[in-house]
C-alpha cells in the first residue's frame, strides 16, 4: 500500500492535476541529478584528497632539531593557542646543510634540548606531521561527503524553489475554484 501511495501522482486519478505530475517529475529529476552528481563528485574528491595526503607523506620527513636558546617563559613569551612558545632551533636539511629557524616548542625547555619536528624535501620546517594512511582515508571520506553536499545543494535548492512555485500555483488555482464554488 505504501508504494502505491508514493506513486499516486503518476496514477490515473480524477483529482490529479497537471501540477502534481509536474512536481513528481521535478522530484524525480532532482534526485536523479543528485545521485549522478554524487557518483561523479565523491570519487573525484576522495581521490584528490588521498593524492594530497600521499604527497604529504612522501614530502615530509621527521627531523631532530636542537634548541639554540632556553625556551622563553612567563609574560614575555609569545604563546600560541596550544600553550607552546616560539624559539630558535637548528637542524640538518636532507642535503646535509645546517639550517636555523623558528618553531613552536614547549615552554621552559633548556638550550640544547632535542625536539622532533617535520621538514619538507627542501629542508624547510613544516608545522604538522603528514596525515597517516588510516586518518587520511577517514578525512578523504569526510571531504568527499562534504563535496557531494556542496555540489548537491544548488540542485536541491532549485528543486525546492520549483516545488514552492508549484505550491503557490496550486493555491492560486484552489482560490479561483473556491471563488466559483464557494458562493453556491
Amino acid at each position: 500500500m505504501s508504494g502505491k501511495r508514493h506513486l499516486w501522482r503518476w496514477r490515473s486519478n480524477p483529482l490529479r492535476r497537471r501540477e502534481d505530475v509536474l512536481e513528481a517529475w521535478i522530484v524525480l529529476a532532482v534526485w536523479a541529478v543528485v545521485v549522478l552528481v554524487g557518483a561523479v563528485v565523491a570519487p573525484l574528491a576522495f581521490r584528490t584528497a588521498e593524492h594530497r595526503f600521499a604527497e604529504q607523506r612522501a614530502q615530509r620527513h621527521p627531523v631532530q632539531a636542537v634548541l639554540m636558546a632556553d625556551a622563553p617563559q612567563g609574560i614575555a613569551a609569545q604563546w600560541s593557542a596550544d600553550g607552546r612558545v616560539q624559539d630558535t632551533v637548528r637542524w640538518v636539511a636532507p642535503d646535509g646543510t645546517p639550517r636555523t629557524g623558528h618553531t613552536l616548542v614547549d615552554p621552559s625547555l633548556p638550550r640544547g634540548t632535542t625536539v622532533h619536528l617535520w621538514q619538507d624535501d627542501r629542508g624547510r620546517l613544516v608545522t604538522t606531521a603528514p596525515t597517516d594512511r588510516a586518518e587520511g582515508h577517514i578525512e578523504a571520506g569526510l571531504l568527499a561527503a562534504g563535496a557531494v553536499l556542496v555540489a548537491a545543494a544548488p540542485v536541491l535548492g532549485a528543486g525546492a524553489f520549483a516545488r514552492a512555485r508549484l505550491d503557490r500555483r496550486r493555491l492560486a488555482l484552489w482560490d479561483r475554484e473556491w471563488d466559483l464554488v464557494g458562493p453556491r
